[in-house]
């Protein structure tokens, strides 16, 4: 029951975390956002099928249940560390990707800690929406960066000159779309991240109140 195709879906989603890191490494940009948003993506489909399948054909395993949270976030935090890496360092782009690394680190540890106990701290409902929610935001990050290669590129074949030097006035209508597109997608992916990270405090706090009896034991 080990090497049911659940477990195997699993398994390769977890191989294939750092292939995020990887595509980066080995290929120039925007090659690498590319690879790195289709390997994402169908990391992501087979999140859900795993688990669909699991429970479909009954082949649900303790393997299976261990390595899906740890597959996902192992996906989570090498493509947040990846999209941070390669950003400018914007605010509103490090301060939720922090608070998400953070409470993954924590409740991580706190899992580890509780161990055995009679304490619940299987996966729930929202946290599942918490897990989506990042990883359309992720996805959406992704894509920003294979967009704006593109609308730059065309941008300065069209207008012969340095983006940064042009006034909208200046730019033809067909580019003004094309920025306001790149605007709203980064935009978009931002709010869903920081959605994200409004997600993770929340399941995060309810994990840990889970778990106080057992840290109030004092053993």
């Amino acid at each position: 029951m080990i090497w049911t195709i659940p477990n195997i879906l699993t398994i390769i989603r977890l191989l294939a975390a750092p292939g995020l890191a990887v595509m980066f490494l080995y290929f120039d940009r925007p090659y690498a956002d590319w690879f790195a948003l289709l390997l994402f993506l169908l990391a992501s489909i087979t999140d859900w099928f795993d688990g669909y399948l699991a429970r479909v054909w009954r082949q649900e395993t303790k393997l299976g249940a261990m390595l899906d949270p740890i597959a996902d976030k192992a996906m989570v935090v090498i493509a947040l560390m990846v999209i941070v890496g390669y950003s400018s360092m914007s605010p509103w782009l490090v301060l939720p990707a922090t608070v998400i690394l953070f409470r993954e680190v924590f409740i991580s540890g706190l899992r580890e800690f509780v161990g055995d106990s009679s304490i619940d701290l299987s996966v729930t409902v929202l946290a599942k929406w918490k897990t989506t929610s990042q990883m359309l935001s992720i996805a959406l990050l992704f894509a920003q960066g294979v967009v704006e290669h593109y609308v730059v590129k065309y941008i300065k074949r069209k207008e012969g000159t340095n983006i940064n030097n042009l006034q909208n006035s200046e730019i033809n209508q067909t580019a003004i779309l094309n920025l306001d597109f790149l605007y709203w997608l980064e935009n978009f992916g931002l709010v869903m991240l920081w959605l994200s990270a409004i997600l993770t405090l929340i399941t995060g706090f309810e994990y840990f109140k889970k778990a106080l009896p057992v840290l109030r034991e004092g053993k």
